[in-house]
């Protein structure tokens, strides 16, 4: 690829290159993007929130010098919300400007047709591309050194958008009635979110690679901290990690994400903690659980979680990066 844009050749050249950038990704995470890049397709990201997903779009563009243009989709989300608007305000504004040079030009002008006829060519200036408002789908589109397209959350999308969306993405091309045809001149590597809301259409999974990102193992996890949360120790990073996947292990209404994992490690930083007590983490649980039904479960196993995470934690090997 042109441009500064990275060219692709391998699943270790994906890992390494993600890893410069700050995001740990698992051979599985690898080569979807490799195979997505290489094959013109949308890779569609499912799995919990906070493991990694919209991150995974964040760095990639970084990695492949290339722009990130995010869609949020949210019940509701319309056409021209995605792809484009007229501005109306600049078309207001101009029509006033020309509006004391109308009268001079339909002076001479014979009649209603030969009026009209005359404004004709003024009417098709205000529907050119100086007055079309591109919104993300139509902007990735128009890249010409390609970007990385974030469709985020297409789960809250309503089933009429996802319909419009795979008619984009097929062919990577929208018609415009007054403009025509928009050909991207290099497909977009497109990331299309889920957090299992709602099933999406057979019709969208079959143009997609597809890529689940679950929680990780305590090694995976501990290569995630050591990047994103350097400052804190090794020895409490294991027995945070040994912790964090105890709470997996729970029947809890929302069970704790990488990010909040993350998160942990730097609050744990910021009040000098070098291990776990069961004090520091009683105080600080509410990063983890969100929910207080969550906190209320795990509170009187409190001390024999944190007694066996810091246990784990002496296993050698564990949640030791690879």
């Amino acid at each position: 690829m042109d441009g500064g844009a990275r060219l692709v050749t391998s699943i270790e050249a994906v890992e390494s290159g993600l890893d410069g950038f700050g995001y740990i990704a698992s051979r599985q995470i690898a080569t979807a993007v490799f195979l997505a890049q290489r094959l013109n397709k949308p890779i569609l990201v499912e799995g919990p929130a906070g493991v990694g997903k919209t991150e995974l779009a964040k760095a990639a563009a970084q990695w492949l010098g290339l722009p990130l243009i995010r869609m949020q989709c949210y019940e509701g989300l319309d056409e021209s919300k995605a792809l484009y608007e007229w501005k109306y305000g600049k078309q207001l504004l101009y029509t006033q400007i020309l509006k004391d040079k109308l009268a001079p030009m339909l002076g001479d002008s014979e009649g209603l047709e030969g009026a009209l006829a005359k404004l004709h060519g003024v009417g098709d200036i205000f529907y050119s591309e100086q007055f079309l408002e591109p919104r993300p789908l139509l902007k990735a589109l128009q890249q010409p050194h390609g970007a990385v397209l974030l469709v985020d959350e297409v789960d809250k999308a309503d089933q009429e958008f996802e319909a419009f969306l795979l008619e984009v993405l097929s062919d990577f091309q929208v018609s415009i009635p007054e403009l025509g045809t928009i050909v991207a001149p290099v497909p977009p590597l497109t990331i299309l979110t889920s957090n299992n809301l709602r099933d999406l259409g057979d019709a969208l999974k079959r143009r997609c690679l597809h890529l689940h990102i679950g929680f990780p193992e305590p090694k995976l996890e501990a290569r995630i901290l050591a990047t994103r949360a350097p400052e804190a120790e090794e020895g409490l990073r294991r027995q945070l990690v040994a912790f964090v996947q105890a709470l997996r292990g729970m029947e809890l209404k929302k069970l704790p994400s990488v990010s909040e994992t993350i998160d942990w490690a730097r609050v744990l930083v910021l009040l000098h903690a070098r291990e776990l007590d069961s004090q520091i983490v009683r105080d600080t649980l509410n990063v983890l659980l969100k929910y207080e039904v969550d906190i209320a479960a795990v509170e009187p196993q409190l001390l024999a979680m944190v007694d066996k995470a810091k246990s784990d934690a002496l296993t050698p090997n564990y949640g030791v990066p690879m």
